[in-house]
Order: C-alpha cells, then sequence, then structure tokens
C-alpha cells in the first residue's frame, strides 16, 4: 500500500481524512502523515494493517504493482 493508495481508496469512498482516522481510531494527523511520501515507511505496522482493513471494508481493494502501476478499485460485488 502507498500513500497514493490510500488517497486514492479515501476518494473512492468519499472519505475525508478525519472520517478515516475516526473509523481507525487513529489521529487525523496520523492519517495525514500516513499520506505523505515518506510517513508511510515511519508508521507502526498496526495503523498501517489497521488502515487497509477499514478501506477494504469500506468497499475498495488495492491493486499491486504488476507492471502497470499500484492501484485502488472498487471490489467486486458478492453475487
Amino acid at each position: 500500500m502507498t500513500p497514493e493508495q490510500i488517497r486514492a481508496a479515501r476518494a473512492l469512498l468519499k472519505w475525508s481524512a478525519r472520517e478515516l482516522a475516526e473509523k481507525v481510531g487513529l489521529g487525523l494527523t496520523t492519517i495525514q502523515r500516513m499520506e505523505n511520501e515518506a510517513g508511510l515507511e515511519s508508521a507502526l505496522n498496526k495503523n498501517v494493517n489497521a488502515v487497509k482493513k477499514a478501506l477494504e471494508e469500506g468497499g475498495v481493494e488495492f491493486i499491486p504493482e504488476n507492471g502497470g502501476g499500484a492501484g485502488v478499485r472498487f471490489k467486486k460485488p458478492k453475487t
């Protein structure tokens, strides 16, 4: 997960950084720091995992770097 993917996932879900922080139980500045280029590297693993889990539970999935670039998209609805 990259800072860009966090921002893109929030945009897809129409969540503000404050909303994500509240859902995860972290401070707004922690989320803002994670969304900065260097901030994600220094974030605690448990916080990174909590953010990823919240965004995935919100309905997005993270696409790994596969030659076309890392990304985010809505999850396919379960049928």
